[in-house]
């Protein structure tokens, strides 16, 4: 394995370390037993759904980039690693789902926010089961199209970071209603946009290895 190889898995954690580091201080949080304030009520209530989202999101997002090392899918690591992360990916896409229409919104969010992250929650979980059984039918082609699309909405939260941060610089203020869920769809929508891009890229040729010489043949030209 070349160090070219885990350029991406690096740029993709980096993507995912603001929404990481965001989920820790919330674990930290809750696991303080916080004073109950309007911002983390939901959370303070019923905090299974957010802690499972949490770790299910850190290990999804680590260990699935490394999916993305050539080198790493043509061995055993690669199946042993999806085991862990369908669970993981489900387990994120369906508390998400669960916290979009369990929790009461938050003061910044509204109904047509929380009605997108049924949908792209619900896609995640449908682009992993579609990769999950295309697996089991040995489709790897098509298992590789629904991960890498499931794994691209997964990564959601790390995108939407950037969409949100031009308003943040502008005003100080966090978007609100229409605006914050527009530039939360369009973090969803970028990182769909990258996955198609990326699967739909000419494959690159392996450089072929020049075939041997028969030893006979070798000593008929003087080779030692």
């Amino acid at each position: 394995m070349t160090l070219r190889e885990w350029r991406l898995p690096a740029a993709l954690i980096l993507l995912g370390l603001i929404p990481m580091i965001a989920g820790a201080g919330r674990l930290t949080e809750l696991g303080a037993g916080p004073e109950v304030t309007a911002a983390n009520a939901r959370f303070v209530a019923d905090p299974l759904p957010v802690v499972l989202h949490i770790v299910g999101a850190v290990v999804y997002t680590i260990l699935g980039a490394f999916q993305f090392v050539p080198g790493l899918r043509r061995r055993r690591w690669h199946r042993l690693a999806g085991r862990v992360l369908v669970p993981c990916g489900l387990t994120v896409a369906l508390s998400g789902v669960w916290m979009a229409f369990a929790y009461d919104l938050p003061a910044h969010d509204n109904d047509v926010l929380a009605g997108m992250r049924l949908v792209f929650g619900s896609a995640m979980a449908g682009s992993i089961l579609l990769g999950l059984a295309a697996a089991l039918r040995r489709d790897f082609a098509r298992h590789r199209r629904w991960m890498v699309r499931g794994y691209a909405i997964g990564l959601g939260a790390g995108t939407q970071a950037f969409t949100h941060a031009p308003y943040l610089l502008a005003t100080g203020e966090q978007p609100d209603g229409n605006l914050r869920a527009g530039l939360v769809v369009a973090g969803w929508l970028i990182n769909l946009a990258v996955a198609e891009w990326f699967l739909r890229r000419p494959a690159r040729a392996l450089p072929s290895r020049p075939a041997r010489q028969p030893r006979a043949a070798a000593r008929r030209h003087g080779a030692v």
